[in-house]
């Protein structure tokens, strides 16, 4: 989809003071996340410290369009549903029965009350409810819950969350095109809120995650001790926390388009403490529009053997009619830290549907908005998330492959 992905979250205040969330877990160790193999395995027993001790579970992600899913259980029995992947948001939502404004989507919809672990949180003697807005206008309302969670690892035995915060979505818009079934039954929330899936997970190293995503085949998502990024061609970027921002900053000191070195330095989006946030759920790096207009004009000095066109898609993209992406530069981002991420063209230029036009996938955005480092940018690097150290990694990785 592309959520654009800052993510507003506007829950009562009551919520805020009524409730503590907690998680407990089944695995002291780290592990790997099955993101689209179903499993029947349904056991939501407890396991022993020793069951997962030398294992190497790895697991699966699915590229859907534009937005990446996994697959987890709620409830008891579990029902399978598969959510979008948001490093931008922190709500784990999903829709729920009955709806009276639910979008369409493939699956069942999760229905609570067949659910014997479902728990709906009481605020002053109501419902507590939640309010989410996302900055492309996509949205969900419902009440909030406690649901046991159940994910299946490929080491066989499933990773058990109990009393872990969800949203009930009663009132959503499509996450994807207006009027079609939607591959996702909901967002899976991952920054450093309160009520994200790795804030809530009972890990010895917490705030460890990775993952690699790739545009065919399968990928992966990794949490714990499992998710270290490290070894020949890692790069790593500091990672920078704001007050009331539970996002990943990032601190973006230069782009550089092909031998042109483009500095922040001097520019309005210059800073010290970050900069830009890395989203999982939206398509497209977004750049404030000054900025963004000097890199847009480095590459067309650049391009000088395609003639540019209006983008066909109406997202005001750099287009250009050509019919491979060869002649346009390679792409450098630089990152404090020492992180100089040098970009496949694939990551950084997409191709219309209608075939035949190419387009920067750097969208110049509105001022007022955070910067975004989205998830084309992203395809095959290994990210490694460790707010331990305040460090995001990057391996250049064939994500299809890596596990295969």
């Amino acid at each position: 989809m592309s959520l654009g992905t800052t993510t507003m979250i506007v829950l009562f205040l009551q919520i805020i003071t009524c409730f503590l969330f907690t998680a407990t877990t089944s695995s002291p160790h780290g592990f790997t996340i099955d993101l689209i193999q179903r499993r029947s395995n349904s056991s939501s027993s407890r396991l022993s410290k020793n069951q997962l001790l030398g294992s190497s579970p790895y697991a699966d992600t699915v590229f859907d369009y534009s937005i990446y899913l996994m697959r987890l259980q709620l409830g008891t029995p579990p029902f399978e549903i598969a959510a979008e992947i948001d490093t931008g948001s922190d709500l784990i939502w999903t829709q729920c029965m009955p709806c009276p404004n639910c979008y369409n989507q493939f699956a069942p919809i999760f229905d609570p009350s067949k659910s014997s672990t479902f728990k709906e949180k009481i605020c002053h003697g109501k419902p507590c409810h939640y309010e989410i807005i996302y900055a492309d206008e996509s949205y969900s309302t419902g009440t909030l819950a406690t649901e046991t969670v159940t994910i299946q690892s490929t080491s066989g035995e499933p990773f058990v969350m109990a009393e872990t915060s969800i949203g009930c979505g009663l009132n959503n818009s499509n996450l994807m095109t207006p009027g079609f079934a939607a591959s996702s039954s909901g967002i899976v929330g991952l920054n450093m809120g309160p009520s994200s899936l790795i804030s809530q997970m009972d890990l010895p190293l917490p705030g460890l995650m990775s993952y690699c995503f790739s545009s065919q085949g399968t990928s992966k998502i990794n949490f714990g001790t499992n998710a270290v990024v490290a070894g020949d061609g890692t790069v790593a970027a500091d990672m920078f926390i704001k007050k009331d921002q539970p996002f990943y900053y990032l601190n973006l000191d230069a782009v550089s388009v092909g031998d042109k070195r483009i500095e922040t330095l001097g520019t309005p989006f210059h800073a010290q403490d970050g900069n830009i946030f890395i989203d999982s759920g939206t398509t497209y790096t977004y750049l404030p529009t000054s900025y963004c207009n000097l890199v847009r004009e480095a590459v067309a000095a650049s391009v000088v053997a395609a003639n540019q066109v209006p983008d066909p898609s109406g997202e005001n993209l750099l287009c250009y009619n050509w019919a491979t992406m060869e002649i346009f530069p390679v792409i450098t981002l630089h990152f404090a830290g020492g992180a100089d991420l040098v970009l496949d063209k694939y990551n950084m230029y997409v191709e219309t549907l209608t075939g035949g036009t190419f387009c920067l996938a750097i969208g110049c955005g509105d001022p007022s908005m955070p910067s975004i480092f989205g998830n084309r940018a992203q395809n095959n690097l290994l990210v490694g998330y460790d707010s331990s150290t305040n460090v995001i990694s990057f391996s250049p990785t064939n994500c299809s492959a890596l596990w295969s």
